[in-house]
C-alpha cells in the first residue's frame, strides 16, 4: 500500500529543508495548511513562512511560475508577500521523498493581522481598498508574460477540488450532474484577454493583513490560476456572504452583496475596466465557489456526509442549505436579475 502524504512528510525532512534558509527546525512554529505544510519563522528580529508543497499538488514548475507572477505583482507596486532567496540563491528548494518531492519557499511574513468575522462584514473602506487592490491586480494581469512560457500556472479547470469531484459520494450525483453543467456553461464565456487573465484565485478574508495605516498586504497565492477576472471578485463576495443562513439568511445575504458590491467595484474601477455584463455572470461564479468549497467540506471529512465528527451546527446547517442551492443551480446571492 502507498504511504498518504502525511505519512511521508516527517521531522527529518522539515529539518533538512529549514537548514537551507539558516533556521534550526526548533525555531519553527506548525501554522497549518490544507494541502500545503506551512510553518512560522524568525531570523533576524523578521517574521517568515516555510511552504512544503507535495508534487502531487503543485509541480516545481508551476510554483516557480506562482513566485514569477508574485514578484512581478512587487515590481508594478503590488503589496504582496514576496519570496526570499535560501542559502544556496534560489527560490525553490526540492526535498526528494519516497517517490515523491516536497517544493520548498520561504516568503516574507506580512505585516498586520488578519480582518475576521463578523469585523470584515461591514468594513465598506476595507471593501473599497480590496477593489482597488483587484483592479490592479487585474490591470497588471492583462500585461503580463512568464519570464519562461514553460513555466506557467494551470487553467482554472484544474483546480485541486474541481478536479477531485468524486471526494462526493455516488449519493450526491446531482451534483456531479451539476458541475459538469456548471463547468460546460462558464467554459463558453468570452475568453478576450480584457475578460480572462492569471488572477489570485484565493482571496478570502484569511489571505490578507491590515496593518495599523490600513495597508493591505496580500498573500497565498497557492490557488493563481488563469481565469476570468469576475471570479476573483465572486469569491471575495462569496465568503462574506455564506456566513447568513437559517431562515432569514437570504435577505441579509443580499443585504451584504449590496454592502460589499458598491464600494468595491468604485475602487475596482478606478484600477481596471470590466464590462458590466461580466457581473451578470457573478451567479454562475458563486455557484462555482460554493462547489469548491462543498467538496472541500466533504474531502475533510473522507465523504461521511451526516459529519458525525463535527460538533459545529453551523457548518451542518451551511452543508444542508449549500447542497439544495447546488442541486438546484441556484447561486448563493443574486442582486444582479
Amino acid at each position: 500500500m502507498e504511504k498518504s502524504i502525511i505519512e511521508i512528510f516527517n521531522d527529518r525532512l522539515v529539518e533538512l529543508a529549514a537548514a537551507q534558509y539558516g533556521v534550526n527546525m526548533k525555531e519553527l512554529n506548525y501554522i497549518g495548511g490544507f494541502q500545503n505544510f506551512v510553518y512560522e519563522y524568525q531570523l533576524q528580529g523578521k517574521s517568515y513562512i516555510l511552504r512544503f508543497t507535495p508534487s502531487s499538488h503543485r509541480t516545481v514548475n508551476i510554483v516557480q511560475a506562482e513566485l514569477d507572477w508574485i514578484l512581478y505583482l512587487a515590481r508594478n507596486g503590488m503589496s504582496v508577500s514576496i519570496p526570499i532567496c535560501s542559502l544556496n540563491g534560489v527560490m525553490t528548494e526540492v526535498i526528494e521523498a519516497s517517490g515523491m518531492y516536497f517544493t520548498v519557499v520561504s516568503f516574507e511574513k506580512a505585516e498586520g493581522r488578519k480582518i475576521s468575522y463578523p469585523e470584515c462584514l461591514e468594513d465598506v473602506v476595507l471593501y473599497e481598498k480590496l477593489g482597488r487592490m483587484t483592479g490592479k491586480i487585474h490591470a497588471l494581469s492583462k500585461l503580463y508574460q512568464p519570464e519562461d512560457a514553460s513555466v506557467r500556472r494551470q487553467e482554472w479547470t484544474d483546480n485541486y477540488y474541481l478536479q477531485n469531484i468524486d471526494f462526493l459520494p455516488d449519493s450526491q450525483l446531482r451534483i456531479k450532474e451539476r458541475y459538469l453543467q456548471l463547468v460546460n456553461e462558464i467554459n463558453n464565456l468570452s475568453h478576450k484577454e480584457d475578460d480572462y487573465g492569471l488572477i489570485h484565485g484565493d482571496m478570502g478574508v484569511g489571505n490578507f493583513f491590515i496593518n495599523e495605516q490600513g495597508d493591505i498586504t496580500l498573500f497565498d497565492f497557492d490557488e493563481a490560476q488563469y481565469s476570468w477576472f469576475v471570479e476573483d471578485i465572486a469569491i471575495q463576495l462569496y465568503y462574506l456572504v455564506y456566513v447568513y443562513g437559517d431562515e432569514d439568511g437570504r435577505a441579509l445575504r443580499e443585504e451584504q452583496a449590496q454592502r460589499f458590491m458598491k464600494p468595491f467595484m468604485e475602487g475596482y474601477r478606478s484600477e481596471n475596466t470590466l464590462d458590466d455584463d461580466w457581473l451578470k455572470q457573478l451567479p454562475l461564479f458563486l455557484q462555482l465557489r460554493e462547489l469548491i468549497v462543498y467538496i472541500g467540506a466533504h474531502r475533510n471529512y473522507d465523504g461521511d456526509e451526516s459529519f458525525s465528527h463535527s460538533d459545529n451546527q453551523w457548518f451542518k446547517d451551511w452543508i444542508a442549505e449549500s447542497r439544495n442551492r447546488l442541486e438546484n443551480g441556484i447561486p448563493i446571492v443574486n442582486i444582479w436579475s
